[in-house]
């Protein structure tokens, strides 16, 4: 069984690794300073590279947490699992599909209805998106796999475990506060590109900031608890196809 949850952990941190080299596509604005200094040492394509660092720690780190904590809370990798032998049961993967791809449906839809926020501080978001131009790769990649093992396979399943503990007992409670706290955690991990970018953002910014990925992680992580990590990917996935099918019609 160690030996079959440590083939898990490569899986996941490979395809962790998917998504973050899809941001080698991204031009990532870096404040001034930051570029003169190291600009005189490295490459652009170098510069990208050691941006990449920190978040390849942070993989290691949520696989590591995650591989040793999800079966400990009842939670499932259960595509995974089934193909290396892990789960025993039969699975029912149209479900785990189904769910995950009309989560991300509704999800990116409800995003998109928010996103009618643009027509209120225009300004503000031309900058951010013209400063921040996530390619399509980095999206579906990046955002749909990497963060997904970020915050529902590392934080979440974390979160719910030191719950449990503290509760000593997995109620539906214990789920909603992983799965909250996560959330919340991941909307406020875009402040700072978002201060960075605009400066000082209006409230309509930061609302839409904040409330967006907030209600994207809830989904999210639901569906992790209930279908399993792949559910939550799909879901992540599909909610950018729709934003970005919105965003080429409107």
């Amino acid at each position: 069984m160690k030996r079959k949850k440590f083939y898990l952990a490569l899986i996941l941190f490979f395809l962790g690794m998917l998504g973050m080299l899809s941001m080698l596509t991204v031009d990532i604005p870096l404040p001034d300073e930051i570029l003169s200094v190291l600009g005189d040492q490295f490459t652009p394509f170098q510069i990208k590279l050691l941006i990449l660092i920190n978040p390849t720690i942070i993989l290691i780190v949520a696989v590591l947490v995650g591989t040793l904590l999800y079966q400990k809370v009842n939670l499932s990798v259960p595509i995974i699992e089934k193909f290396l032998g892990i789960k025993e049961d039969t699975i029912q993967i149209p479900q785990i599909i189904l769910y995950g791809v009309s989560g991300g449906i509704l999800t990116g839809m409800a995003l998109s209805i928010l996103g009618l926020l643009k027509l209120i501080s225009p300004s503000e978001f031309e900058l951010l998106s013209g400063q921040l131009h996530l390619t399509l790769a980095a999206r579906f990649l990046y955002g749909g796999i990497t963060e997904e093992i970020f915050m529902r396979f590392g934080l979440m399943t974390l979160l719910v475990w030191l719950t449990a503990k503290l509760s000593k007992g997995l109620k539906p409670i214990v789920y909603w506060i992983g799965i909250i706290l996560s959330s919340l955690i991941f909307a406020v991990g875009h402040f700072p590109v978002v201060f960075q970018t605009v400066g000082n953002p209006s409230i309509v910014m930061i609302s839409y900031v904040l409330l967006g990925n907030t209600i994207g992680g809830l989904v999210f992580g639901w569906l992790y608890w209930k279908k399993g990590l792949e559910s939550a990917f799909l879901a992540h996935i599909f909610a950018h196809v729709v934003m970005v099918l919105t965003e080429s019609i409107f």
